[in-house]
């Protein structure tokens, strides 16, 4: 089996995707059975400075570092658990010294392979404010719909101040419940978590749509490229 390097950004969302592919690899593979797995988790602050001001330079430069160490540990290829910091992905791809699997390309391979044609898109501002869904999925002939600007404030003001420190409040499940259900009105038949610490409070059994768990279907992916 091939060696998977996690480029680990916020901590919530790292340590569900690794969580998974030891459990799933178990699942698959025989008990206590995955990959070798490697992470390096650069303090969250650098990225959010790079992100505030604007600059996804900086952004792939820590990825970057991230990616040398991970070659040095022995990883094979890459995987990074965090969708917004995939705008940066372009500017790092050519130089990194691994090759990597792109979260967007997980998460549209599962949208094509259910049929979805419209999705919903949520996460951080930084992220549903970006190209990083909608090239991918337009290049599947995939249509999508991004929260309204109240929405966008509020889900990425949740995010930040309670998803990624582990903060669960009923009341902000509530209301990415009824975004969710807003996307189902206007058409979206699946919603995109686009940020991989909404797991931790929406999945199939309280989405009013089905999810594409952006989080897990790139542990999935990894775990499907180091088995190969």
């Amino acid at each position: 089996m091939k060696h998977i390097g996690i480029v680990g950004c916020s901590a919530e969302g790292a340590a569900l995707c690794y969580r998974t592919i030891c459990s799933e690899g178990a699942e698959r593979l025989g008990a206590h059975v995955h990959p070798d797995i490697s992470m390096h988790t650069p303090s969250l602050s650098r990225y959010v400075a790079c992100l505030e001001a604007g600059d996804m330079a900086g952004v792939a430069d820590v990825m970057l570092d991230s990616a040398r160490r991970l070659e040095r540990a022995g990883a094979d290829f890459l995987i990074c658990p965090d969708n917004t910091i995939h705008q940066a992905f372009p500017l790092l791809a050519e130089r990194s010294p691994l090759p990597w699997l792109h979260i967007a390309d997980a998460v549209t391979a599962a949208a094509v392979g259910n049929g979805y044609k419209k999705l919903g898109i949520m996460g951080t501002r930084w992220l549903v404010e970006s190209e990083v869904y909608p090239e991918k999925l337009e290049a599947s002939e995939i249509a999508w719909l991004r929260p309204s600007p109240d929405e966008i404030a509020e889900t990425a003001r949740i995010i930040m101040d309670e998803l990624v420190p582990g903060i669960i409040r009923p009341d902000s499940i509530s209301y990415f419940r009824k975004v969710i259900a807003r996307f189902k009105d206007a058409g979206c038949d699946a919603v995109v978590l686009g940020c991989t610490e909404i797991p931790l409070i929406i999945n199939d059994a309280n989405s009013a749509l089905p999810v594409l768990d952006s989080t897990r279907l790139l542990a999935r992916a990894a775990l499907d490229a180091a088995c190969a």
